[in-house]
């Protein structure tokens, strides 16, 4: 890509839909700037080139101009001296530099389109850059106001994340859950007593009674 289609191309970019498409817009928007001086300090160098190139061809063409006449000078005071084969070539001589002229005086002409259109897209570019510095500025600080914001609102959820009473609330679910578990356990437990544990159980308790109401009638006999 040329130096003037890339200078297009920087001139119609939308800073806005870059960002939109950026994943760091702060570092895209400083890359663009740079981009935008970067380009501009190559135009500035080529319009000075082709500022001086225009000129070496108007001195060419001058310089070309100079020799023709001369020549044509030349040939006349061969002609003057009867000496119509020097003429003859003194005008050939003046014939090729005017030609040459003529040549430089197109290409002159031709770059002086070029930088025409050269220090069009300068001056552009430099309004352009001046939009987007002065943008971009806008759009960093928006972009680090923005950043700030979701930090803070960050550091708010985390705050109430940690607050007391949902720290608290939080732990007392967490032991009703506990408690709910064992009394759960428990009951599965129970439930789970085998047919011979509750026999044994229920012997257990008759052999209880019967010892305990023995005593009780020993001491009933006994003389008071």
């Amino acid at each position: 890509m040329g130096l003037l289609d890339r200078v297009s191309t920087l001139i119609r970019a939308n800073l806005n839909d870059l960002i939109d498409k950026a994943e760091d817009p702060e570092k895209m928007i400083k890359q663009v700037v740079l981009d935008m001086q970067n380009q501009l300090l190559q135009l500035k160098t080529q319009v000075a080139m082709s500022v001086a190139d225009h000129h070496l061809l108007i001195k060419k063409k001058q310089e070309n101009e100079a020799l023709s006449e001369d020549w044509v000078r030349k040939a006349q005071f061969a002609v003057d001296r009867q000496q119509d084969d020097l003429g003859r070539a003194a005008i050939e001589k003046s014939i090729a530099f005017r030609r040459a002229a003529e040549s430089f005086a197109q290409q002159a002409e031709d770059q002086n389109v070029e930088v025409a259109n050269l220090k069009e897209a300068l001056i552009k570019l430099q309004v352009k850059l001046a939009e987007t510095q002065a943008q971009a500025e806008v759009l960093v600080a928006q972009h680090r106001r923005a950043r700030v914001s979701k930090k803070a609102a960050q550091t708010r959820w985390n705050v109430a994340e940690l607050d007391g009473a949902t720290t608290f609330a939080r732990m007392k679910g967490k032991v009703a859950q506990t408690q709910a578990t064992a009394v759960g356990m428990n009951q599965v437990l129970q439930d789970g007593t085998s047919v011979e544990d509750k026999l044994a159980a229920f012997e257990r308790d008759e052999e209880v009674e019967r010892l305990l109401a023995e005593m009780r009638d020993r001491k009933q006999s006994k003389p008071a």
